[in-house]
């Protein structure tokens, strides 16, 4: 069996020097289908190892309800058939612009801690996970180079003790080859986020030299790795596209490799956030304590193969790079496209109401608006109804502590739309009233000192100064929807109505296909029950992708959810081949 350990200045190998050439790549944020093509890019492109995260809110979406937890194992041992070796960052907390940095919403005690309670869960977590690892870690014939502890702690907190728990934890549950941190290349990060006797490794976007003179300020010893090598960004809803010029990024990996490090590409390949798993983050300078940012579906990072699979400018760039210190191999062959467009004919309708009463949760009535937490609601919305007391003459409407987004509708017409920055409805209203509330969360933030925050009205409902009492409310999980047995629909509405839109598209050979959405506002679509994501007019996302695996010859099964207002014009989408672009190499290749 091969061991790999840490030297005092390189990473050994059967005792023989070894750099990790790495790139990240989400198995969750790839369809299962479509793994072997993306390793084996990663393997064209010059790498020899990939790093994967793992979204603890995923796998156990409910106390001790674990869910396929086996698919990290089938990823690693995809890798091994690639050719890859494996790096693994279990979290618990993986920040990774997932839904909440991967931690359950239901969790108890102090997230991030030495919180007993909070510990307990992640031993019992860790139980369920780490097998997968352990089996396949190198000194036992697997691609498992090297596990995480934590990730990026020195950006958050200082509890040494809980770092130091979190390794033992790793270790009792068997895992034996080296552990390590990375954090920032600032000094308040390395020693916050560090462990005594762990590797240290540091994540930047440019200037190698200098972050890695931090490193050695901290720690004289041992490999330099970065860990995160930004080479693209995500992007946010109402913002603009990101990205990153391709020659650019090749001279900062250059710089890292120059200077006798090893790296991992984040991303080298970015996939999507399916079935509503995007994060979120808070502007406002580096306090992040501003403005939410909700990141949309697309995941593509501006990285060196694309959301699709396909090699970019950057991919051939890098790959220029990464030869200089190791071997390429040849490009698989690209995946299937559509080979024919097609109209979605969507046919049925159900109002939000129905849908809500056919797969919502159980119903709550208390005197104050109860957040989705206390709902069990992770991705989904929540309807709060309230009803404002009478005879009195209008007043403004406020929902305190809003969070995310909030259709209002007063006595069955819709009012308005508020948001965190809006959170009075612009007309009065007078009483008496009946108002519903339709609240979405738009993504759990997953970085920053509000990481963890509650989401839903968690102020409560205002008329003028006054606190309307007696809400009544019901959440809407977005897995709920997965199937649509036994929900009853209708003929279309013919005003754009928001509800659940059923429908079906007929495909001519199977493949990688573009969802548009001209005209739709908010929401999310499914296919075959594949859930692709959500939708939003506010871009600067246009069109949703949709993994050939997902569809099949013939018929295929649409609906969408729509959560504002569909087209006036009537209800219309369309699924067609993707743009040929990244799909060959330069001319200057």
């Amino acid at each position: 069996m091969s061991e790999f350990t840490v030297g005092e200045t390189d990473f050994l190998l059967d005792g023989r020097p070894v750099r990790l050439l790495s790139g990240a790549l989400h198995y969750f944020r790839v369809h299962e289908a479509q793994w072997g093509h993306r390793l084996a890019m990663l393997r064209a492109m010059g790498l020899n190892c990939v790093e994967t995260y793992v979204p603890w809110n995923l796998h156990e979406p409910h106390p001790g309800d674990f869910r396929d937890v086996e698919a990290l194992g089938r990823f690693l041992d995809a890798a091994r058939e690639a050719g890859l070796w494996a790096i693994v960052r279990p979290g618990p907390y993986i920040c990774a612009e997932w839904e909440n940095g991967g931690l359950p919403h239901w969790l108890k005690g102090h997230a991030r801690t030495s919180d007993e309670v909070y510990l307990g869960q992640v031993e019992r977590w860790f139980g369920r996970l780490l097998p997968q690892v352990v089996e396949r870690q190198v000194d036992r014939g697997g691609p498992v180079l090297m596990v995480q502890a934590e990730n990026e702690y020195g950006s958050y907190g200082s509890d040494a003790g809980y770092l130091l728990r979190l390794t033992e934890l790793l270790r009792a549950q068997g895992i034996t080859v080296p552990l390590f941190t990375s954090d920032g290349p600032e000094d308040h990060m390395l020693t916050g986020g560090s462990v005594p006797g762990v590797l240290a490794t540091v994540n930047f976007g440019s200037d190698a030299r200098t972050a890695f003179e931090a490193l050695r300020r901290y720690r004289p010893d041992g490999p330099l790795m970065c860990m995160e090598f930004w080479c693209g960004w995500f992007e946010h809803w109402g913002g603009g596209p990101v990205v990153r010029d391709a020659e650019d990024a090749a001279a900062a990996l250059r710089e890292i490799l120059e200077c006798g490090a090893s790296v991992n590409l984040y991303m080298a390949h970015g996939g999507t956030n399916f079935a509503g798993w995007a994060g979120a983050n808070r502007g406002g300078g580096a306090l992040h304590d501003g403005p939410l940012e909700p990141d949309v579906t697309s995941y593509d990072y501006d990285a060196p193969i694309d959301e699709y699979g396909r090699p970019t400018e950057k991919f051939w760039r890098f790959r220029e790079v990464l030869a200089e210190y190791g071997p390429v191999a040849d490009l698989p062959p690209a995946p299937a496209v559509l080979g024919a467009g097609s109209d979605v004919d969507l046919t049925e309708w159900a109002s939000l109401s129905a849908v809500l009463e056919e797969r919502g949760g159980p119903a709550h009535e208390g005197p104050v608006p109860p957040t989705f937490e206390e709902l069990d609601v992770d991705r989904g919305l929540v309807r709060y109804e309230v009803g404002v007391p009478g005879p009195r003459q209008p007043y403004p409407l406020i929902a305190r502590g809003l969070r995310d987004l909030a259709v209002v509708y007063v006595d069955g017409e819709r009012a308005g739309v508020l948001t965190e920055d809006d959170v009075q409805l612009k007309e009065p209203v007078a009483g008496y009233a009946r108002v519903e509330l339709w609240v979405e969360s738009l993504g759990r933030v997953n970085y920053g000192p509000r990481s963890g925050e509650a989401k839903g009205i968690t102020g409560g409902l205002l008329h003028e100064r006054q606190f309307l009492h007696g809400v009544r409310a019901r959440g809407l999980r977005l897995d709920a929807l997965d199937s649509v047995t036994g929900i009853r629909f209708g003929e279309l509405p013919g005003d754009g109505s928001a509800g659940l839109y059923r429908g079906e598209v007929s495909v001519r050979g199977a493949g990688d296909a573009v969802l548009e959405l001209p005209g739709w506002t908010r929401g999310f679509v499914w296919v075959n029950g594949f859930n692709l994501g959500r939708y939003w007019s506010a871009g600067p996302q246009r069109s949703l992708y949709v993994p050939g695996p997902v569809l099949r010859e013939g018929g295929n099964d649409v609906w969408v959810l729509e959560l504002e207002e569909a087209p006036a014009a009537g209800p219309a989408l369309r699924l067609r081949a993707p743009d040929p672009t990244h799909e060959n190499p330069p001319a200057t290749s």
